[in-house]
């Protein structure tokens, strides 16, 4: 097919150029004696304009038929500001139908009137729509400029397996039966952690990947079963340098993807300061609503809810709602409670500061003195709207006041969204421990470094033992995130005893891996990002399926090609499996 340009091409320079240009009907206009097209392709679209002689030909013409035309650029006569090509139009003086289309299910224009799942099961027609070529290209600059940045540094991008064997700790794996050894399993990686630092063995020293991953686990609007990150390990670098590259690597990229240029460094928060100030390990930090630790404010308050908490070992958090005291009626807040108890919180207690004085079912706990010391610890004025929660556990009362603080920041609008704040989490728990099977797990993972100045209690304390590892987040996701790596073998085996792992399970799981420490392993250590995620956030949208061009359904489905499906029993009989009945 002969075009000269494409649909986004021409300009009012163009005026009396011979062309031929290809696309698909975006609107077809019947004015009477003048037909009007709008041919669209990926760069744009370009206004066709045909005379009566057409009218006869044209009557077969449909929204979505694929077209060639020849004709000659004019100008315009009712210009549109809104498209590149608005100040031009095609005068026609052929054309041909390539192919024809059925009526589509859907509108093929940025605004849609398609339910998501209509949307997913004719994907192909979805991905017509300007918009979601926009973030597919989007995606592909990302890409780009992460390669141009790394292989700029010397970095080497190798490809790890996709076929290995499974190691249980973490999400669940996708299990591949082998048809050659029936019975056994290969598993799909959920990252190429062991690999990389396999190839720091090798003496690589810089490697990268753009890395498909694959867990088993319940979707969300920002999670698929496969995804795709950006992996990154490099050996004889400290935090400090690994952090550099890290956000190096972001700047470029939204240099080049949205012309904006970071600050550099980005600043760092300890895990420990996120979880105080903003109640959760991936702070969206565009606005305050900053939460307020009240243990010793309330500590001789007689309210039975703070007192049975703080008698447990628990806490008392609180945050000031500036100004929204009077915005927010009984309804309003008995909504936010909700919220905080699907976090696990009892409820929510809350005070009204007015002109009148303090306000609230708790105020009457409070002496005059008590109510001072709490306003001035708050910081609150006049028709500021206070919000508590309490619990024994630390976890409950910062997941239920961060949920609760992303809810009204966004809500109330207390941030910009064409903003982009980044920063980096440091020194997580090298532990966290798991009440139901009473014990600890690896925050990260097994072959995470502890802090050296917390190497002594990697056995003896390690409720509090921190690791060398790090987050980076943006807008309150977690964008990746990476920690120096355990090489000595000594402290390898020290890592796996505070894990509880017996010398049986070390063996069956990471033997091949652990084998490989003996000889000669170099100090080293890495991130990965999570590309789709910085992708939707970067395209501005709310789900990783807008950025992903065939993706899951919620149900870990395909609506286009039905996946998964059930096989015929001779695949089974061939790979030595057999399937239990099941609703």
């Amino acid at each position: 097919m002969n075009r000269t340009h494409h649909n986004g091409e021409l300009r009012i320079e163009h005026i009396n150029t011979d062309i031929q240009l290809i696309g698909w009907v975006a609107k077809k206009r019947n004015l009477g004696s003048l037909v009007f097209v709008d041919l669209r392709d990926r760069y744009g679209i370009t206004q066709i304009v045909f005379n009566e002689s057409f009218e006869e030909r044209l009557k077969e013409v449909k929204n979505e038929y694929i077209l060639q035309v020849t004709g000659k650029v004019i100008e315009r006569s009712s210009k549109n500001p809104n498209i590149p090509t608005g100040d031009i139009e095609i005068e026609a003086v052929d054309f041909v139908i390539v192919n024809k289309a059925k009526l589509t299910p859907m509108i093929i224009a940025d605004e849609t009137d398609a339910l998501e799942e209509t949307r997913m099961q004719y994907r192909y027609l979805d991905l017509r729509r300007p918009v979601m070529q926009n973030n597919l290209i989007t995606r592909h600059k990302i890409t780009r400029s992460i390669r141009e940045y790394l292989d700029n540094l010397d970095f080497v991008d190798v490809e790890t397996p996709y076929l290995n064997r499974s190691t249980p700790e973490g999400a669940r794996d996708f299990l591949v039966p082998s048809r050659v050894h029936k019975g056994s399993f290969y598993a799909l990686p959920q990252s190429p952690q062991l690999f990389k630092q396999l190839l720091m063995v090798s003496g690589l020293e810089r490697y990268y990947q753009i890395a498909r991953c694959f867990r088993d686990e319940d979707l969300r609007a920002d999670r698929q079963i496969e995804f795709t990150q950006v992996d990154v390990e490099m050996s004889f670098m400290d935090t400090n340098q690994v952090l550099e590259i890290g956000e190096g690597l972001v700047a470029k990229v939204m240099k080049d993807v949205k012309g904006i240029d970071i600050e550099l460094p980005l600043r760092r928060l300890t895990w420990h300061e996120a979880m105080e100030t903003y109640g959760i390990d991936k702070p969206d930090t565009r606005f305050g609503l900053k939460l307020v630790n009240l243990n010793e404010t309330v500590k001789d308050v007689d309210f039975t809810v703070f007192k049975s908490a703080l008698e447990a070992g628990g806490h008392v958090k609180g945050i000031n709602v500036v100004g929204e005291a009077q915005n927010f009626s009984r309804k309003k807040i008995d909504q936010l409670t909700e919220l905080a108890k699907t976090y696990k919180a009892k409820g929510l207690a809350w005070l009204k500061v007015t002109s009148e004085g303090v306000q609230g079912p708790i105020a009457k706990f409070f002496n005059e003195e008590q109510l001072q010391f709490l306003l001035t610890k708050m910081d609150a004025k006049d028709n500021d709207l206070l919000l508590f929660v309490s619990d024994a556990k630390y976890e409950v009362v910062c997941d239920a006041l961060a949920a609760i603080r992303n809810y009204l920041g966004k809500e109330l609008k207390l941030y910009d969204p064409h903003t982009f704040d980044f920063l980096w989490v440091v020194d997580f728990p090298m532990f966290e421990y798991d009440e139901e099977t009473q014990r600890y797990y690896a925050k990260h993972h097994p072959f995470t470094r502890p802090k050296d100045s917390d190497l002594d209690k990697l056995e003896s304390d390690r409720e509090n033992c921190l690791a060398d590892a790090y987050d980076i987040v943006l807008n309150g996701f977690e964008l990746g995130g990476g920690s120096q790596r355990i090489y000595e073998q000594d402290l390898q085996e020290r890592a796996f005893k505070a894990l509880s792992f017996t010398q049986e399970q070390i063996d069956a799981q990471f033997g091949w891996f652990v084998e490989a420490f003996q000889y000669g392993t170099p100090p080293h250590a890495g991130f990965a990002l999570g590309l789709d995620r910085l992708a939707m956030l970067l395209c501005g949208c709310d789900s990783l399926r807008d950025v992903i061009a065939f993706p899951k359904n919620t149900s870990a489905t395909c609506p286009m090609s039905k996946a998964p499906t059930e096989v015929v029993k001779a695949q089974l009989d061939e790979l030595g499996i057999g399937v239990i009945d099941h609703e």
